[in-house]
């Protein structure tokens, strides 16, 4: 069987700048932060005291209270970015014609997961007795019920399944549903990643482990990728979903096409569980076989999205990376961190990169990396730093890194037709 084309046919997005694919790309491109002051939970004895948090969440716009009930806070924002995305690119019940609903898959996954609900019902047990858990807890709770329940709410009968790999979950999930449509397993998946971790013990667990920035003063301005004084990434929440559909299915259709997709690439260190290796190795090599897919050269690719999160060895293990990719054309290649704004959504993370590429390619706009006031000798690259930058983009590459070593390389092709 021939490879089959695919491309991105649908867009949804909840972000801590932007509740909207639209909204959220202006708040991009206009260099404006979601990053503040956490109100979920009070960090009196926390030396974080800043995240990442989807301004004036309020889910009973988007779907009945009693329905909100019975979904952790990463699974609404799911369905929220999943309704988007479906309702772009004309699937779900709503949309019954030009395709077969037994060909639609679901790959939604988190790095975490419902550990609000976790938490919660734990101290219910603990305080008020096994009685008084929730019998909502385990389908709350359970990663596999993200892509379950926007198959149930939208009607998609394919491949439906949740991978877990920390940071680089979201870049894996949209990695996975290309090859499920590429060679002939599905003709479209929603695919992308979700989390909804600001809870007092997530806090506390990546703060003890010195992950996070204290830069608590600074707020919006704490996650600086690639910066010089940059201390740590910055705890953030959302969710991102991509339609992705194969070319034939999507022009019979008649629907708007973003971008295709072309090439992907996934590797591990055996190295670290959570530090890279030396030089970002793992890296290259997913960065490598996803360019090496999309069938062009390192010297195709015209901008990158790094996974920039802020924390003194990524970033400067990144950069190496990228220059073992790009070799000297690495000064050359325009490079921007979504971090810088939104700040690190985990399992999300590597979704809105691959947003932003696929924003890239449609606007011919780099949204810059924020932040960037004092130049680190070691991250020398040009990061898009403060502004954003238009530019012609034929090629985008989109990287994610996760705690186990576990890389992620996503390319992206501008569309122009077929």
């Amino acid at each position: 069987m021939q490879p089959r084309r695919v491309v991105v046919t649908g867009l949804g997005v909840v972000a801590p700048n932007g509740i909207g694919a639209e909204e959220t790309w202006k708040a991009l491109l206009n260099g404006q932060s979601g990053i503040k002051e956490i109100t979920s939970f009070d960090t009196r004895d926390y030396r974080v005291k800043i995240a990442g948090e989807v301004s004036g969440w309020d889910v009973t716009r988007y779907m009945e209270e009693s329905e909100a009930r019975r979904l952790d806070r990463a699974c609404q924002f799911a369905v929220v970015a999943a309704d988007e995305a479906c309702r772009q690119a004309r699937i779900g019940r709503e949309f019954r014609n030009g395709y077969d609903p037994d060909r639609v898959g679901v790959l939604v996954s988190s790095g975490i997961g419902g550990i609000l609900t976790l938490e919660e019902q734990a101290l219910t047990c603990v305080e008020k007795g096994a009685r008084r858990v929730s019998p909502f807890m385990i389908p709350r709770l359970i990663i596999n019920l993200i892509p379950g329940n926007i198959a149930i709410r939208h009607d998609l009968r394919g491949p439906n399944f949740a991978l877990v790999t920390a940071c680089a979950t979201g870049a894996h999930s949209i990695g996975e549903a290309f090859r499920q449509i590429r060679w002939g397993y599905a003709d479209l998946v929603l695919a992308g990643g979700a989390e909804g971790a600001i809870t007092p013990l997530t806090v506390a667990g990546f703060q003890n482990m010195k992950a996070l920035s204290t830069r608590n003063e600074l707020v919006g301005a704490a996650s600086s990728p690639f910066d010089r004084d940059r201390d740590g990434f910055v705890i953030a929440e959302g969710s991102v979903c991509l339609i992705l559909e194969e070319l034939a299915s999507a022009i019979r259709r008649n629907v708007r096409i973003f971008a295709e997709i072309v090439g992907y690439g996934a590797s591990a260190d055996a190295h670290h569980i959570t530090a890279p290796k030396e030089g970002g190795e793992g890296l290259v090599r997913a960065a490598r076989h996803a360019i090496e897919e999309a069938g062009i050269r390192p010297d195709d690719i015209g901008y990158v999205n790094a996974h920039g999160t802020s924390t003194p060895y990524n970033d400067k293990h990144e950069t190496l990376a990228l220059k073992t990719v790009f070799g000297e054309r690495a000064y050359q290649v325009p490079i921007s961190s979504t971090k810088s704004m939104v700040g690190h959504l985990l399992g999300g993370a590597g979704a809105i990169g691959a947003f932003a590429c696929v924003m890239t390619l449609q606007e011919g706009k780099i949204h810059p990396t924020t932040n960037l006031k004092t130049p680190d000798p070691e991250c020398d690259l040009d990061y898009v730093p403060n502004e954003c930058r238009t530019a012609t983009v034929n090629f985008a590459i989109a990287n994610s890194m996760g705690f186990g070593g576990q890389n992620a390389s996503l390319v992206f092709k501008k569309f122009e037709g077929h």
